[in-house]
Order: structure tokens, then sequence, then C-alpha cells
């Protein structure tokens, strides 16, 4: 299977190097508008670097595009490939708005093409483990889950991460993994509540959550870690407390840095198994495409996790608790 890379930052590397490692996939390019970046991940990948994506569709004819580029971007490029027939991986958040993302799912649709989204937490072993022992009711009714995600700011080309009208910032750029991750497993979340000083740097977030289970959630997130990745899950119910903490263990104490100027990019978390999480969550997406399987994330789960994020910025916005049924469908990051 013949796959484009969109994107040669952080994480277009991260997705270029699991892409080669799979003997199933072939790299077919590297996209970037930055000609020395796609011809130094092209070169460090074993694949050829294009300008644009429509240069690199008519010399390759890839089977799928798999884009890796700052969220403002992620509907145009999806469009694009969706129109050329191609089916799509797209990091997250998979847009900025309710009605982009709804967009973006209903070309992909209408064109016959799939479209998968990078919601790699699911894929990290000791969450999916986590969830395992919460659905088979080991703890007995659950009460209460915390969860804390914390970071060193990333930076990302032109320092776009700053400007949180294209980022969302904690809540939308950080944040939505625990949202994807606490959905799967506690099921549809009603209603949130959220503080923050995005208006400051670094970004600190803090949000409850309530969930149609009764569950009661808390969510916090910072990107005021000094440097690395570092996140938490506690989770209480009536037979006893599980807890993760990824400083007491190796599998997150990886860092990511930039290629330019040896800084920081974006904080990923990192892994010392076999196969990182990245890697197993790749070429999942390659094996359902594969086979005509559903993938463990789905699009309309990506919606729905970035609805909860969207939710949580109008809260800390208004100062007021928003339920998700009221969230309208223009409903974005401004």
């Amino acid at each position: 299977m013949k796959i484009a890379v969109i994107g040669a930052g952080g994480m277009g590397r991260i997705h270029a190097e699991a892409h080669r490692s799979n003997l199933a996939v072939r790299l077919a390019g590297i996209v970037d508008a930055d000609p020395a970046a796609a011809a130094r991940l092209a070169s460090d990948t074993g694949a050829r670097p294009y300008p644009t994506l429509e240069s690199l569709l008519e010399a390759e004819q890839p089977d799928v595009v798999d884009i890796c580029l700052p969220t403002p971007l992620h509907k145009a490029y999806v469009l694009k490939a969706a129109a050329f027939g191609k089916h799509v991986i797209c990091e997250k958040p998979l847009a900025g708005s309710i009605a982009d993302a709804e967009e973006m799912i209903e070309a992909c649709e209408k064109a016959g093409v799939r479209l998968f989204v990078g919601h790699v937490l699911r894929f990290f072993p000791e969450y999916a483990k986590a969830r395992d022992v919460i659905v088979s009711e080991a703890l007995g009714q659950i009460a209460t889950v915390r969860t804390e995600r914390v970071s060193a700011a990333p930076t990302g080309r032109d320092g776009w991460y700053a400007d949180y009208a294209k980022s969302g910032g904690v809540l939308l750029d950080l944040l939505i993994h625990d949202f994807d991750w606490l959905r799967w497993t506690f099921g549809e979340i009603e209603r949130v509540y959220a503080r923050s000083v995005a208006a400051a740097r670094p970004d600190h977030a803090f949000v409850s959550l309530r969930f149609a289970s009764g569950v009661i959630g808390y969510a916090s997130g910072s990107w005021a870690y000094p440097e690395g990745f570092a996140t938490r899950l506690e989770v209480a119910g009536q037979g006893g407390i599980l807890s993760l903490d990824s400083e007491e263990a190796a599998t997150n104490r990886n860092l990511l840095r930039a290629a330019e100027a040896g800084r920081p990019s974006v904080q990923v978390p990192g892994s010392p198994l076999f196969k990182s999480p990245y890697e197993e969550e790749l070429a999942h997406f390659v094996a359902c495409l594969a086979d005509g399987t559903e993938p463990v994330v789905t699009a309309r789960d990506a919606l729905e996790a970035l609805r909860v994020s969207l939710a949580a910025i109008r809260s800390a916005a208004t100062g007021e608790a928003v339920t998700l049924s009221s969230c309208e469908g223009r409903q974005g990051i401004a």
C-alpha cells in the first residue's frame, strides 16, 4: 500500500518513520511547503520530496494520504485527498469546528474513501489495559475518574500553537486525547465545566465532566512542564482504585526534538516497546483498509471528542457549564 505523508514537521516525521517500519507499506513521498524540510525527511525515510500534494499525486499515485499539518490546514487537505479518491489518515484534532469536521467526514463518505483520525492514546498499552480492567468491572461501579496531561509548550512552524484561534490551546490540542479515551471508556459526556488561563503563556486548563452513566470526571492539562511529557490517570470504583503515572515508568520518558536548531517542537509520549503506539495505530489503520474492518477509533469518534473540546473552550470563555447537546454545528475554536 502506497502512502504519502503531508507535512515534514514533528508529527510528519513520526508518521513517516512508522510507515517505513511497516512491511505492508511503501512510503510514496513527502510533501511540505518548505523544500528543505521535505528533502530532509524524504532522505531520512527513503522517500521522494514534493512541493505540493498535486505534484505527488500525479507522480506517485498513492493509495493513502496521511495529513500531519497544523489543524487549520486539515480540512483543505482532507477535501483534496477525497476529491482525488484517496483514503485519508489525519492527525488529531480532526478540525477546528464541528461544521468543518462534519463536512470532511461527509466528503470522504461521498467519495467512497475512508477517513482515519490519529487519536493515538487508545493505542498506548497502559491506557488500553486500564480500559480493559474498567470494562471488565473489576473495579465495580465507577464513581470518579481523574486524568492529567502536561508537556512543555509546543512551538511548531511559525509558532502556530501560540495562536489559540488556530490551535485551540491545551483544551483542544492536548486534552482532546483524554476526552477521546474517557468517552471510549465511560460513554457519552453530557456536560462540561472548564477553567483556563489560555490568555497567558503557558496555557493551563481544568475541566470537570459529567457522564450520562453518572460517572464524574476531572481532566487537567498544561503546557508548563519544563521539558518532556507526563500523564496521570486515577479511576475510583467500589472495588478499588486504578492509577497510572508515567513518571513512575519508562513508557513516556522519551523526548522528540525538532530538527531545527535542536529545540523541542512538540512533545509526544515515547515508548520503549518494540513497536511504538504510533506504529501500532498506523499499522492498524492500514490493516483496516486491507481487510475492510472498522478501526478502533472512527472518524465519528473523533468528531465527538472535538465536540467535548469545543464545549470546554466555550465553558472556559463564558464561565458557565456547557451541555453537549446544546453545541451547534457552527461551533468552533473562536
